[in-house]
């Protein structure tokens, strides 16, 4: 049928069926659809490789037939060229959906995505944490589209933390953003993971053990109140890891104090840990229970967590610098080789899944090391007594020398 205005204004589906397309005899692949609700558009069609396309071009009512025919007449013009419009026209409209869908997406709201489903179920302060090292990071591009955000921007921003000599939280926020992305290219919400395989520094191992001397003095200088200072004592007397003693509640602790038991989405390696308690832990404990259920050693907000300010003027007091708080974990660990303690039972006291309870050993390996854990720590705390009284004698002695120097030079 040659189509003028004239006959598609006729048309009309027959009864019973649902659509009925006629296809004009002037311009090679234009028809025209005609539904039963008496709706008109125009299509072209075409043959490629042996299947059939078709592709919608808009309502009769909206466009011109001459329009219809010029655009049929470019189409089959591609087609001849051994294009495909149908295939390409798709293409653009994903293309445009996956931009629109890139700007709405900021690197706030995919933050926000990656802890909501993703995080949900892993350690929660390993989810604090990565999300909050990002932000941190990044804030100039947390309100821009997360795709965004490209590898320049990340080294960028990366080497200016280790240029700072914070290699550390560079290799960390690397490790928090390339899991974030990487989780977003999963999924299809983002094209392209721009911390894959960073020219990072490498961060070097600490091995830094405090001696005696040393171990001694910053317990006498924990001797506070705050509950920074009764960390670091309890970091002493337990050698776990920092957030997990900060965050200690009264329902972790039995009623006898014997046991601390760290649960599984609080320890780092995501394994509930039974930490036997000393005597000199639980008398540290007593003072400090409450009622309320709420963390033993509190902040304005929560566990305490103004670590930094409170570990400077520490050092200041205890007069010993260079060191942090992981080290007192490595010189529990140290300290408890010292005193005989076999390396498995002391990596048991720290949770560790490495080492000698990695790999098939750890499968098989079900045995907890209860008995031996609280002996290790009974030990432990009488030999921190010993150390913080010699400690003490030897500063006491140095400070009455430095005295009766003094009368001396008076005199």
């Amino acid at each position: 049928m040659r189509l003028t205005e004239r006959t598609i204004a006729a048309l009309r589906c027959p009864p019973g069926r649902r659509d009925r397309i006629v296809f004009d005899e002037r311009q090679a692949g234009l028809g025209v659809r005609v539904t039963a609700s008496g709706r008109k558009n125009y299509l072209a069609q075409y043959t490629l490789a042996g299947a059939k396309r078709r592709m919608p071009l808009g309502s009769c009512a909206g466009i011109s037939l001459a329009a219809a025919r010029e655009v049929t007449r470019a189409i089959m013009g591609d087609v001849a060229r051994g294009r495909d419009p149908a295939a390409e026209r798709r293409e653009a409209a994903a293309q445009a959906k996956r931009t629109r869908a890139h700007e709405a997406l900021t690197l706030d709201a995919l933050l926000d995505q990656w802890a909501a489903l993703r995080l949900a179920h892993r350690r929660q302060s390993y989810a604090v944490e990565a999300v909050r090292a990002i932000r941190r990071a990044f804030p100039d591009s947390v309100s821009l589209p997360a795709a965004d955000l490209d590898r320049k921007r990340a080294v960028m921003v990366l080497d200016g933390l280790a240029g700072r000599g914070k290699i550390a939280m560079a290799s960390r926020t690397a490790s928090y953003g390339r899991a974030c992305y990487q989780w977003a290219v999963k999924r299809g919400t983002l094209e392209a993971n721009p911390f894959l395989n960073l020219p990072l520094a490498p961060v070097g191992a600490r091995d830094r053990v405090l001696s005696d001397a040393e171990l001694a003095a910053i317990w006498r200088a924990a001797d506070g109140p705050s509950s920074f200072e009764r960390i670091v004592r309890m970091l002493v007397l337990t050698g776990q890891r920092r957030g997990e003693v900060a965050g200690m509640t009264a329902s972790e602790l039995g009623g006898d104090l014997a046991v601390w038991t760290i649960p599984a989405n609080r320890a780092k390696n995501g394994v509930a840990h039974l930490v036997p308690l000393s005597a000199q832990a639980r008398s540290l404990l007593r003072a400090l229970l409450r009622d309320d259920g709420w963390f033993i050693f509190a902040g304005f907000r929560g566990p305490f967590n103004g670590f930094s300010k409170a570990k400077a003027a520490l050092d200041v007091r205890s007069g010993v610098t260079g060191w942090r708080l992981h080290d007192i974990r490595r010189t529990v660990a140290t300290g408890l080789q010292r005193l005989g303690v076999r390396i498995e039972v002391t990596e048991a006291v720290l949770n560790h899944v490495a080492g000698s309870r990695a790999g098939i050993v750890g499968v098989y390996q079900r045995y907890d090391y209860a008995e031996e854990k609280r002996d290790a720590l009974a030990a432990w705390g009488e030999q921190v007594e010993r150390i913080v009284g010699a400690g003490h004698e030897r500063i006491s002695e140095a400070r009455r020398s430095r005295r009766q120097q003094m009368a001396i030079s008076i005199v």
